[in-house]
């Protein structure tokens, strides 16, 4: 395929994105995964070893999911590497080699990004955001910070802004605007808000607070699990509800917790759970480990085995439990090498 025609597939993916409807998943699904088996060569190539044959892949079940371990060590795209505008890289403790997923064009990735808070939380505008991402701003990369840049600019509030460990200052703020008719959204990496909520600090009561962790320690405090995490949150910040961003540096889309940790998928989005024991083969329980499906990453690989492990409701939100342990990673792993 000339390199034209794989910027029109682009395109033609990226129009159906910004305004997928759910009944349209499938559909678009089976035909980004037939575009990606015949020119990303990393996937591709995962697919021969697999033995698996596209053109008989007629189900969104049937489709075969790239281990996220690739993103380490491959360059996953589809076409040509100088159609390429940048990438996005993980954190990752030294001598820990990180992911690289390279984005086609930022704009779309943020767009993207906007519209999906938006379907879930109304307009940007609406919101002050606080930002207390500091292990994030500390290296570069992160698709994260970038799609928080672009919230406070698109926020168009003057008291929209980053706090680094000025603990102080973000409590002065916040108490600045207890009376603002604007909701304030604090947005921040779990070990940053911890450290707020113990510091001692007064946070003013506003019923237009919202406070959004977006996971991880980073190696700064103990592993503590979501309800105790929660619960300290709740009771230092007199909130109801701790909000949740699930996102990662392999995917273009991000899903959001209103409470309890458990995730609204959006259109782009589908979590497909796998067997714990045999991570080639589906499961019909609740419990497993988290296979995405993000239709937004038609420039990459739209189907990514993850190492988190997952449950599904009945009411199709996902909640995330944990991680697998390395020892538990196996099977098709080995082709990472």
């Amino acid at each position: 395929m000339t390199n034209n025609r794989t910027i029109k597939y682009f395109n033609c993916f990226r129009q159906k994105i910004l305004s997928l409807e759910v009944s349209d998943f499938d559909k678009l699904a089976l035909d980004i995964f037939r575009f990606q088996a015949e020119n990303n060569v990393v996937y591709s190539e995962y697919l021969k070893f697999r033995k698996i044959p596209f053109q008989e892949v007629d189900f969104v079940e049937q489709i075969p999911f790239l281990p996220i371990e690739f993103f380490k060590k491959h360059q996953v795209i589809c076409g040509n590497p100088k159609d390429f505008e940048g990438f996005y890289s993980s954190s990752g403790t030294t001598g820990v080699q990180t992911s690289r997923h390279y984005y086609w064009k930022e704009d779309f990735y943020l767009q993207h990004s906007l519209n999906l808070f938006e379907k879930e939380y109304g307009s940007i505008e609406d919101f002050h955001i606080l930002a207390l991402l500091p292990s994030y701003l500390e290296r570069k990369g992160s698709s994260l910070v970038r799609m928080t840049d672009y919230f406070i600019t698109r926020s168009n509030s003057k008291h929209s802004g980053y706090y680094l460990y000025n603990q102080r200052e973000l409590v002065e703020k916040l108490h600045d605007l207890k009376d603002d008719p604007r909701k304030i959204l604090l947005l921040g990496v779990t070990f940053a808000l911890l450290d707020l909520a113990e510091s001692g600090l007064k946070i003013p009561e506003n019923k237009n607070f919202f406070v959004m962790e977006t996971g991880g320690m980073k190696g700064r405090r103990r592993e503590m699990i979501r309800e105790e995490v929660h619960d300290i949150l709740q009771g230092s910040f007199g909130i109801s509800q701790v909000h949740s961003e699930y996102g990662m540096t392999e995917l273009m889309s991000q899903a959001y917790s209103i409470g309890e940790g458990k995730y609204n998928l959006p259109p782009t989005m589908r979590v497909l759970l796998r067997d714990i024991n045999d991570p080639l083969s589906l499961t019909f329980r609740s419990q497993g480990g988290i296979n995405i499906i993000d239709l937004a990453n038609f420039h990459s690989c739209s189907f990514i085995e993850t190492q988190d492990l997952g449950k599904k409701g009945h009411d199709g939100s996902v909640e995330v439990l944990g991680r697998f342990d390395n020892s538990v990673i196996r099977g098709c792993n080995l082709m990472v090498n």
